[in-house]
């Protein structure tokens, strides 16, 4: 076993703190990774909360990881020591299973090892990022583009693929007509790559506080939602709309944006219920879909689409000691776009 230092959640209430974790030994096909930056998700708030059900504590975190390949095991053939990598929301997946074998096993069958909070091969608690090693099989490493900032590359690993993916997926290109609601970790990201990918984008937020942002990363046009108005301009306007907020909002509402045969995702995870009537989705033959992550497939397909149209995160850099800090700013949307620790003050 490895000791590393890391924060952890003794619990739901508590804040994060400081303290020490192991890590298995190096398998053969395992990478042991130096862990340069790892990004804050409104998911670890969600988890160490216990807002989507019962966790073993004390908890770390984390699932937007960057580093440096450290060790391999004898059997890698994917990684070299010095790589730069990443690792995401999940480590390993049963790889036998019809949706493993189509590349997408983030939608593992018999369900994927999430890269905190889940059981491991080994039976332990999976620990995150938050941490300054981590050692993950080589089949579930990303290759981290040069020319990609670790500090910026960090979120694409979690905001970076669960926009990509739906996008990719309802085949967004020149001419599409897309909206992103929510302005945050995941909505930046998704006016960003939508953008990159010839559509036309429209922001719809809650206020017009970050249009000029919203503009500048892309977008042509920006909405708030909170005018009635908006509702009513904007109806049957769009081929697809990603809902990236972790809030309840009024599902019908925004279904009634949609074109002819188009589809709201919702990719944001509030941990309400959210109520839909199903009379709204008959007009337009709209659909209402949800989307998760993507699997290593798609996710090194993203990374390399960032490399190639110069995209990455907006971030704000963090020693460890301002985690709790950043939490609470997240809660309250005070944060442009994303929280990245800087894991060297962990050392």
């Amino acid at each position: 076993m490895l000791t590393v230092n890391a924060y952890a959640a003794p619990s739901a209430t508590d804040p994060l703190v400081p303290t020490t974790i192991d890590r298995r030994d190096v398998g053969t096909k395992d990478v042991l990774i130096a862990i340069r930056y790892a990004g804050i998700c409104h998911s670890d708030i969600h988890t160490v909360r216990g807002e989507w059900g019962e966790v073993a504590y004390p908890l770390t975190v984390g699932h937007e990881i960057v580093g440096e390949v450290t060790e391999v095991g004898s059997g890698v053939t994917r990684h070299a020591v010095g790589d730069r990598v990443g690792v995401g929301c999940m480590v390993n997946s049963c790889r036998e299973c019809e949706n493993c074998r189509a590349g997408e096993e983030q939608y593992c069958l018999n369900g994927n090892v999430g890269t905190y909070a889940a059981v491991d091969r080994d039976g332990t608690i999976t620990q995150g990022g938050y941490s300054t090693h981590v050692v993950v099989d080589e089949d579930f490493v990303l290759r981290v583009p040069e020319t990609i900032p670790y500090e910026a590359a960090a979120p694409l690993l979690c905001a970076g693929i669960t926009t990509y993916s739906p996008l990719s997926h309802w085949k967004v290109g020149p001419g599409s007509r897309v909206a992103v609601v929510g302005l945050g970790g995941l909505g930046h990201m998704a006016v960003k790559i939508a953008h990159a990918m010839g559509a036309e984008v429209t922001v719809l937020s809650q206020s017009l506080r970050k249009q000029e942002d919203g503009l500048r990363l892309g977008a042509k046009h920006y909405y708030a939602t909170s005018d009635p108005a908006t509702f009513e301009d904007l109806k049957n306007g769009f081929d697809l709309i990603v809902n990236t907020v972790s809030a309840p909002i009024d599902i019908d509402a925004f279904l009634g944006l949609l074109a002819l045969n188009g589809t709201m995702v919702n990719v944001g995870a509030p941990p309400e219920a959210l109520p839909l009537h199903v009379f709204s989705l008959f007009g337009n033959r709209r659909s209402f879909a949800g989307s998760g992550i993507g699997g290593i497939r798609e996710t090194q397909e993203m990374l390399d689409f960032c490399a190639e149209h110069e995209l990455a995160a907006d971030v704000e850099v963090i020693a460890a000691d301002r985690i709790n800090e950043a939490y609470e700013r997240v809660l309250t949307s005070d944060v442009r776009y994303r929280f990245v620790i800087d894991i060297s003050t962990l050392a």
